[in-house]
């Protein structure tokens, strides 16, 4: 694991926040002069606890998506089997993401598709590909309740105080 101080946490969560921040803003936000906090910028990208830099996005202005959430259940167990499936889903640009689960179900996909005719191909297609599917559960999302796009990092890496 990688040990941050508070400083470096000042710096993530005011890239978070503000992703196209000046290197001077983002010093003076931290209190820092711009020397000593590009350096760490720069060992925090290094590290790679910094990946990447994005735009995000509001779909709902641009279309009205379907989000579907899948329960996957494989029909066999080896170790073959779960890494066939997981190469087989990185190359589906509808399944933005892809989660091993354990229990009794292996895999929760978030799907996010044009309408439900589109899921519905994109679930024949697995199907028939032969990745060994079992069994499969759809859940339409009617209505989004929270979406959280900058985890609260602070509490990820130390956990809040109890009260």
């Amino acid at each position: 694991m990688i040990r941050l101080d508070e400083l470096d946490l000042k710096i993530l969560k005011t890239l978070q926040r503000e992703g196209r921040i000046t290197k001077v803003k983002l010093a003076e936000a931290v209190n820092l002069s711009p020397s000593p906090c590009w350096e760490r910028l720069k060992r925090l990208e290094d590290l790679g606890v910094i990946s990447g830099y994005h735009a995000h996005l509001n779909l709902e202005k641009l279309v009205k998506p379907t989000l579907v959430l899948t329960e996957v259940t494989l029909r066999h167990h080896q170790h073959d089997d779960f890494q066939i499936f997981e190469r087989a889903v990185q190359d589906i640009p509808e399944i933005v993401e892809c989660y091993a689960l354990g229990g009794g179900v292996d895999y929760m996909l978030k799907v996010l598709c044009y309408d439900v005719d589109a899921y519905q191909r994109m679930i024949d297609g697995l199907l028939v590909s032969n990745i060994g599917i079992d069994r499969y559960f759809t859940y339409i999302v009617t209505k989004k309740v929270k979406t959280t796009p900058v985890p609260p990092i602070e509490n990820l890496v130390a956990p809040p105080e109890r009260k």
